[in-house]
């Protein structure tokens, strides 16, 4: 194919179809793109170096698997240097597990060429990318749990099994789809341990509201999703006159009870992840970077950014393993911050912000929600989450907010809610009608929650008066979609585009056993979903 690049993995790729030309719609250039295709040969090489030799598997391995699948996630690593010093590390775990063959041609642990995947047969390249795709993100939720000392050997040992079958010539359509479908039953695995991680080191979120004032002073802004790293800078900036606010997915971090008591961590700022080119344009402090989200910085704010864990940008400060924060603690006292409060609104004009309702702080509330729906108080849930992002047509998820009866409850998570989180719906049978449940990494506890109420009320999950109403970016949203499709839910509505991995007959296969159907437009959907039931 005459190209520079490609790259179909987000929802954003150019034309719906791959970004083919010098630079993606990311703004990765082409050769880190295929850099990427190269780190994602060289842990599938690792993958099938490892089949049969488990037991000589190290955490070392895992780690380096881990942090191989993450930083080739949308909008994580844009420097070529750290790409190639994780290819190194693989091929030395790769090197351990043969050290007689890695000189050989035909060694097991060769790198697989990716070129193999994008030109093969549209069938097969759509399940292995979503395989891919799936275990990309997955893996960035793992890691998470890795950090705070949490692991999973099921988890891990799938993504050896997983890249595998990606880099493997004798799996055909018929081996694929259960193999896909084993990603979501894996995944579910694996965010259990995130949501047991973060509450056994933070505690159960708490309904918490959230100020969009920045208080005059030196502050930092923390971007990506990443509780550890905020931590380790709350403790580091405690004292020092240093106030800290939270951006897009971490938002959430405010109804943690081990988060919430650090009186430095002010508020929020900012809406989400596609918007911090203007948000940051004229910010008087500096913005960490703790996991995907970044996008490539403007010269306007560019010696203000910082990254740290597998997020990298070429010639931005990068904090090592050791997490000294100290030179982003520096530039915060250097700018000064602003000289006097400061009130940012969302984008439907709020200037507070309302988080922590996570299964605990539902479930809590279990009986009144079921005698709510009994009385007839509750007609209908919705589960309006996903990834933001900035192709035309999100404004559907406001509008479609905005537009739910008064008797409606709308449970939402991930940085999508950014539409319409600042909105003020009222409450119904006592309770608010828009529940934030948290990050991405908390869609365990929407599972959790659906599940309790199919229980209380004796039915199955399709049978509640529930809809999930989704948007995607990028491939945790993958992971999660796959872990509903395997739990068995259906009608999923999916926006603001169908991924352009779906091949004609896996997108038909969807449909037909999943019923997955795109937004149509907020009016339409509605009556459709509230005439059903």
């Amino acid at each position: 194919m005459d190209q520079k690049m490609f790259c179909f993995q987000c929802e954003q790729t150019a034309q719906c179809q791959g970004c083919t030309g010098a630079a993606g719609v990311c703004g990765k250039s082409a050769g880190n793109a295929k850099l990427q295709d190269q780190l994602t040969g060289a842990l599938i090489g690792l993958a099938r170096a490892a089949q049969g030799k488990e037991g000589l598997l190290t955490r070392e391995t895992d780690r380096v698997m881990l942090e191989g699948l993450f930083a080739t996630v949308t909008n994580v690593s844009f420097d070529d240097e750290a790409i190639e010093e994780l290819m190194d590390r693989v091929h030395e775990e790769a090197g351990f597990l043969y050290p007689s063959c890695m000189a050989c041609p035909a060694c097991v642990a060769e790198d697989y060429d990716m070129e193999e995947l994008w030109q093969a047969d549209e069938d097969i390249r759509s399940l292995k990318s979503l395989l891919l795709f799936g275990v990309r993100g997955m893996a960035a939720y793992a890691y998470h749990a890795w950090v705070l000392g949490y692991e999973d050997k099921t988890v891990n040992r799938f993504f050896y099994k997983a890249l595998a079958a990606v880099g493997s010539d004798h799996y055909g359509m018929k081996e694929l789809l259960p193999l896909v479908m084993e990603v979501g039953e894996v995944n579910l695995t694996c965010m259990a341990l995130l949501d047991r991680a973060n509450t056994e080191t933070y505690g159960t979120p708490q309904p918490t509201e959230v100020t969009m004032t920045v208080e005059k002073g030196p502050f930092i802004v923390v971007t990506g999703h990443d509780l550890y790293d905020l931590k380790q800078l709350l403790d580091q900036t405690a004292g020092k006159g240093v106030n800290v606010y939270t951006h897009g997915e971490m938002l959430p971090a405010h109804g943690y009870p081990e988060l919430k008591k650090y009186p430095h961590l002010k508020g929020h700022f900012g809406t989400a992840w596609q918007n911090q080119q203007r948000e940051f344009a004229h910010l008087p402090a500096p913005i960490l970077f703790t996991t995907n989200c970044l996008m490539p910085p403007k010269e306007s704010y560019a010696d203000r950014v910082f990254t740290t864990e597998v997020v990298a940008y070429p010639e931005m400060v990068h904090i090592g393993e050791d997490k000294d924060f100290t030179p982003v603690i520096q530039k915060a006292q250097e700018l000064g911050g602003y000289p006097e409060d400061r009130t940012f609104t969302g984008i439907n004009g709020g200037s507070a912000l309302t988080t922590g309702f996570g299964h605990g702080a539902i479930l809590a509330a279990a009986d009144q929600i079921v005698e709510g729906v009994k009385s007839g108080a509750i007609r209908h849930f919705f589960l309006v989450g996903g990834c933001d992002g900035a192709r035309p047509g999100r404004n559907y998820y406001t509008e479609f907010v905005k537009k739910t009866p008064v008797d409606t409850v709308v449970l939402t998570l991930a940085c999508g809610k950014f539409r319409f989180n600042d909105l003020d719906l009222g409450t119904v049978a006592g309770l608010p009608r828009l529940l934030d449940m948290g990050q991405c990494n908390d869609a365990y506890g929407a599972i959790r929650v659906a599940l309790a109420l199919a229980d209380a009320f004796g039915c199955g999950v399709n049978d509640l008066p529930l809809s999930l109403v989704l948007s995607w970016y990028e491939q945790k949203a993958v992971c999660i979609l796959l872990t509903l499709l395997h739990l068995g839910i259906k009608n999923i509505r999916l926006g603001p585009t169908l991924p352009a991995f779906l091949s004609p007959n896996v997108l038909n296969f969807l449909v037909e056993n999943y019923g997955i159907a795109p937004i149509t437009t907020p009016e339409e959907d509605l009556k459709a979903i509230l005439e059903k039931g």
